[in-house]
Parts: structure tokens; sequence; C-alpha cells
């Protein structure tokens, strides 16, 4: 290999890795817009005078913007193209971030909640669908997973302001500047985030796939170049035409199948969307704060409880993200899968036994232990796993035609089984319990294990225009 081609190469590599950390700044925000949340709700309940139900639709609220950002945005990049979506995205997340923190009632509150579930929901569905169509196949799932890390950066980001605003106040309760209360602060905090997202965007390419879709080769045509090479790029760009040729314009109606509601692929899309919010891992992003306060530990252990998840979930990502080339896609939701059973059966039998102290629930010193060990061991084994694997997979098992409309269905499905389960938890809280709560979901750990091993197919290597449909 010549000197001039490994410059041509190394150039090639850091171009890809840049527009790739741009667009999942959307992950980021996704993540932090996601996490803000778990230090507020008791800010919230105080502010709106909110309890059990509502307290859970305003926390949910978001995830029915992102169950109908996600639905529609597989259309809308489709026609209009990934990254000017994820420039609408970007927006959303600065008009829903000011909002949330200003509104003056739980009305208004969630109505910027729903807007911020909108860019939520179009940029988990839109990252990995512009990632996979840029990166080549051989660094595709690793730059894919960065998605993941992003997202937990941001969930991490969202626990260290929440615990910092909260440490230099004394609470969420207490006033901070200009006389606003702490709570409010956390959700402007991510006011800065969201503008370097916007501003970031403009110095990202469109999709290459896209540019030939609309007909615009010699746009297409720079883009590959600066990836694949001067040498690579014309036969990528024949793949990509050879490819599109033989297809009509993308349509949700795509992903339907004569007598079925929906193609093969889309079940499995399904399948994997579901299955990784049913195993309840949101319920420690959203609610971990109020989950260890329930369990005897103070607001300022619980926000720091909620920081040490954040920095081992960011580690498990990294280990996934270093070797999902090597090992594969199927290996690690199998291993998440039987991890993540055990943990949540051991977190079951640990809230079992707790008592009520003070009208409160309380473990004792050796239970305690045990449950804060298996939920952070449970939060590794979903970030080497799941957390990032699914949205690898999902940018990846639909060919060319159905991709945009299958992350899109797949993406609202997503949206949709959050929203129950962040819904149900506080109902489930109140009446049957922690325990039985975290039996449900290791009962879909469980299922989830079958799921894998029959339904879902190896993807590592193959390149986009090779997927079956």
């Amino acid at each position: 290999m010549t000197t001039n081609s490994v410059s041509e190469e190394r150039s090639a590599t850091l171009f890809i890795v840049f527009i790739s950390v741009v667009a999942t700044l959307g992950g980021f925000l996704f993540g932090y817009d996601s996490g803000v949340i778990n230090g507020t709700v008791e800010g919230l309940q105080t502010a709106f005078k909110s309890k059990t139900i509502g307290t859970g639709f305003s926390v949910a609220s978001m995830l029915l913007g992102s169950a109908i950002g996600a639905f529609f945005a597989g259309w809308a990049s489709d026609s209009f193209g990934r990254r000017n979506m994820l420039i609408v995205a970007a927006v959303l997340f600065i008009i829903s971030a000011w909002g949330s923190g200003i509104a003056g009632d739980s009305v208004s509150f969630i109505a910027y909640r729903i807007l911020g579930g909108l860019a939520v929901g179009g940029a988990s569905v839109m990252a990995p669908a512009y990632i996979s169509e840029i990166a080549p196949a051989h660094i595709r799932g690793r730059l894919t997973s960065i998605q993941q890390v992003a997202i937990i950066t941001g969930l991490f980001c969202a626990f260290l302001s929440n615990y910092f605003l909260a440490k230099l106040t004394g609470s969420s309760l207490e006033p901070f500047w200009l006389g606003f209360e702490t709570w409010r602060w956390m959700f402007w905090m991510e006011l800065i985030p969201a503008f370097v997202f916007l501003f970031m965007l403009f110095f990202i390419p469109k999709s290459p796939r896209y540019l030939i879709m609309q007909k615009e080769e010699a746009s297409a045509n720079r883009v590959l170049r600066r990836i694949y090479g001067e040498a690579g790029a014309p036969s990528k760009l024949a793949d990509i035409r050879h490819s599109l040729a033989s297809d009509h314009k993308p349509s949700l109606y795509d992903v339907t199948q004569k007598g079925q509601l929906f193609r093969g692929v889309i079940w499995v899309g399904i399948g994997l969307a579901v299955l990784q919010q049913f195993v309840g891992i949101n319920i420690i992003f959203y609610y971990g704060a109020v989950l260890w306060q329930s369990v005897g530990f103070s607001e300022s252990d619980a926000l720091l409880i909620n920081v040490l998840s954040g920095g081992l979930s960011i580690a498990s990502v990294l280990f996934t993200l270093t070797f999902i080339e090597k090992i594969g896609r199927k290996p690690f939701l199998v291993f998440g899968s039987v991890g993540m059973f055990i943990c949540l059966a051991v977190i079951a039998v640990t809230f079992s036994t707790a008592g009520i102290i003070d009208g409160k629930l309380s473990l004792s010193g050796s239970m305690g232990v045990a449950a804060l060990l298996a939920a952070n061991a449970y939060v590794v084994c979903f970030n080497l796993s799941w957390g990032p694997v699914m949205w690898v997979m999902l940018g990846e098992i639909f060919p060319n035609q159905i991709r945009g409309s299958g992350l899109a269905v797949s993406g609202a499905a997503q949206w949709i089984a959050n929203f129950a389960i962040t819904m149900t938890f506080p109902i489930f809280l109140a009446t049957i319990g922690l325990s039985a709560a975290y039996s449900i979901y290791a009962f879909f750990a469980f299922v989830s294990i079958f799921f894998v091993l029959r339904y879902v197919r190896e993807t590592t290597g193959i390149e986009l225009e090779e997927m079956p449909g």
C-alpha cells in the first residue's frame, strides 16, 4: 500500500468518524432528555401537585412524542433527507428544553415534553440509519454502536448535572439562579448540547444513498470519494444505483406483505425493539432516584447511584464497540439476555424481603447491597448487549428499500413499549410492589433469549445492499 493510499484511507476514516459523532449528538440528546427527568420527579410532583398516575404520565409523556417522531421519521427522512430531519430534531430539542423548564403547569410541561419526544424519536431512528448508510461494512457495527455510547453518555451527563445542581442547592426543590427552582435548571442545562448539535449538523454531508435517490449523483459521488477513496467510490456508486434501480420510491406500504400485516423482517425488528424495553431498563434510568429513595437512600445518595450506573453503562458500551465486529451481534444479545434474566431475578428476590418503616420500603443492609450490586450488574449486561446492539441491528437488518420504513415501525414500537413500561411502574410500585414488577421484567429477559436464538440473523460484515428482505 502506497503512502498516498494510506493517507487517503486515514483521512476517509477520520471523516467517517467525524460525521458519525456529529450524527450521534442526537443520541446524546436522546439520552440527556430521557435521563434529566430522573432528578426532577419530586420537583414535578410538588410544582404540579401530581401523584402516582399523574407523575407517571408527566415522565412518560415524552415517550408518546417519541413514538410519533420515530414512526414518521422514516418517511420524512426518505423524503427530505436524514441530515435535514436531524436539523429539525435539533430545533425541537432546543424548544423542549427551554419549555420544560419554564412550564407553569402540567399541561404546558407535557406539551413541551411531547415536542422533545418528537425529537428523541426522530433522532433514535435517523441517526442509526444515517450512520449505517455512511459507514463501510467492516466498521459499520462499531460506528453504529457510537449511538448507544452517545445515549448513555447523555444519560450520564444528565445524572451528573442533576447531582451537582441538587448538591449546590441542597435539593431539586430549592431555588437556584434567578430564583427558579433547581429542577427547572436541570432541564435548561440541555440547551448547551442542543445548540452544539444544531451548529455541527451543518458540517456533515447528506447520505449518499439519499442523494442518489434524489438523482443528485454528482453530490453522492463526492461524498463516496471521501468515504471509499477515488478507487472505491465508482463501484460503491454502482452498487447503490443497482440496488435502487430495481425498487420504487420508498413507502410505508413497503413494510407490508401480501396476506400478512408485516414482512417477516419487520416482525424481527419489532421484536428486538419491544423486548429491549420490556426488560425494564428505563425504570433504572427514569426512576432511579425514586427507586433508591423508596428503599432508604437519601436523595443525594440516590442521585450519586445514578451517576455510578451511568459510568458503568459507558464502560460497557465501549467494550461492545471494541469487539462487536470480532464477536458478532447475536452472541452479545444472547449473553445480555441471560445476564439480565439472572440479575433481574436477584433484584426481585431482594425486594421481596423489604419491610415497611415509617411508610417507606426498607431493605436490610445485606439485601440493600445485593440489590445495588444486582441492579448495576443488570445495567452492565444491558449496555454490553441490547443497549447498543439493538440499534445496530435495526440499522442493518432491513434492505435498502424498506430501511426508513422498517426503522419507523420498529422505532415506534420501541417507544410505545417504553411508554407502557414507564407509565405502569409508579402504578406497580403502589400496587403489586417492586418484587412483582421486577419479576415481570425478568420474564421478558428470559423470553428474549429464545427470540434471539430463533429469529435473529447475524449481520456482521454484510453490505447493506446484500441484506435479504
